[in-house]
């Protein structure tokens, strides 16, 4: 049975797409059979995997209204055990078009559980907003991804997100937890990097990632090209670091399964 993780932060520009990008493709590096669901009406990770936007193609948004099955739509990638269900700017009027529909929090869960046991992987890429496309990757997952910078007010960010999930946890997915939160664009040469982690370190305990994510250039420019970080330059600082995270999710999962 797959493990759904939801990469969320209603915070835009803290690494949210290249961490569902390159944790996604890092999982499947390692030989784990991965599905990446773009949520995002930018469709960022869609192009990040080598999938321009394309008004044609069908996307999450056929998905959502019931237009298409997730056989229907999920696409290859580069990587032999990555696949992708792509996003299209059709899934901004989602919001709207959802409010009306039966089990409109449940749209994306319903979907995910009929091909949980293909893979071992599925991460949701949320869009930046706390809105019914959030709202249902929330519900479809076991556990959600916090990517944050280390800046003092993006904990203000972070403590909203964390009350969401505690309400979803409530009313709709009491099986939902925090995997944890993931330090983005990091640079432990500034004192408030390290000041600031310290906090976080205190504030979230074991579910702040031992592994950060370094500011790199090569990890900034992977998605221009269509490529993950690791396909794009593997030896990168970007790529090791998103290999390091994953093979750290996929200790804990295991740990947790034996335990």
């Amino acid at each position: 049975m797959g493990r759904v993780i939801a990469v969320a932060n209603q915070k835009g520009g803290v690494g949210k797409t290249t961490t569902a990008i390159n944790l996604a493709a890092s999982f499947a590096a390692a030989e784990v059979p991965t599905l990446l669901i773009d949520c995002d009406p930018q469709s960022n990770s869609s192009s990040g995997l080598g999938y321009p936007k394309d008004p044609q193609r069908f996307s999450t948004y056929h998905l959502l209204m019931g237009d298409a099955q997730l056989d229907q739509i999920t696409l290859t990638t580069a990587l032999d055990q990555l696949w992708i269900v792509p996003s299209s700017k059709e899934l901004t009027g989602a919001n709207i078009e959802l409010v009306t529909l039966d089990r409109r929090e449940f749209r994306l869960r319903d979907a995910v559980d009929r091909i949980r046991n293909r893979y071992q992987f599925i991460v949701l890429d949320c869009p930046p907003a706390l809105d019914l496309l959030t709202l249902n990757a929330l519900v479809a997952a076991d556990s959600v991804i916090v990517p944050m910078q280390a800046e003092y007010f993006a904990l203000e960010g972070v403590s909203e997100l964390l009350d969401t999930v505690e309400r979803v946890k409530q009313t709709f997915n009491p099986g939902l937890a925090v995997e944890g939160v993931v330090l983005t664009m990091y640079d432990d040469r500034t004192n408030l990097a390290q000041q600031v982690t310290d906090e976080l370190r205190n504030y979230f305990g074991d579910r702040l990632f031992t592994t950060s994510i370094p500011r790199n250039v090569r990890l900034a420019e992977a998605p221009s090209h269509g490529k993950p970080a690791l396909l794009y330059d593997v030896r990168s600082r970007g790529a090791e670091a998103y290999i390091k995270l994953a093979k750290e999710i996929m200790d804990r999962v295991m740990l947790r399964a034996s335990a």
